[in-house]
């Protein structure tokens, strides 16, 4: 019986001292595979570290070309601005200068239509007779239907007719 205690005691040494050789191995591959998530867990915080950097960088950049684009757009809004205000300045002037043209034309027709007045039926309807006829019928619109009546009838028949259709239109 003793033997056998003897037997079980030392078969136990012998376990408990395998037992421990293998807790010690796996200790030491623990402890190793520490060591590489270590180095492992730098590797990943320096890739995170140049992420973050990166990410700032390209935001500060995205920010740059925000403030760039907003500049553009800001002169392109005030040259429009001054692009409507110099269009509408330019309309202004134009309807003026239309007055004013109307102005000078309407002048100039009632001197040439008095000076037509004053003038001898014969003399005028020779002279308007050598002319265009549109401007002929606008010189006669001008003038009173009695005298546009005594120069008509001093024109020759042909022309004195042509004259009149486009004066009833």
């Amino acid at each position: 019986m003793k033997k056998l205690l003897l037997l079980v005691l030392v078969s136990s040494v012998l376990f408990s001292l395998q037992t421990s050789d293998k807790l010690f191995d796996c200790t030491k591959i623990f402890e190793q595979r520490k060591g590489e998530l270590l180095v492992e867990l730098e590797r990943i915080d320096e890739q995170k570290q140049a992420l973050s950097s990166l990410k700032t960088a390209t935001e500060e950049l995205l920010k740059q070309k925000e403030a760039k684009l907003q500049e553009k757009e800001d002169k392109l809004n005030a040259k429009m601005t001054e692009i409507s205000q110099k269009e509408s300045a330019i309309k202004k002037m134009l309807a003026e200068n239309k007055k004013v043209l109307k102005s000078i034309q309407d002048t100039k027709m009632s001197k040439i239509s008095q000076t037509f007045s004053k003038m001898k039926a014969g003399a005028a309807a020779n002279i308007l007779s050598d002319m265009k006829p549109e401007e002929a019928v606008s010189i006669l619109e001008s003038l009173k239907p009695k005298v546009v009546g005594k120069i008509l009838t001093k024109m020759e028949p042909k022309k004195a007719s042509k004259l009149t259709q486009m004066l009833s239109k």
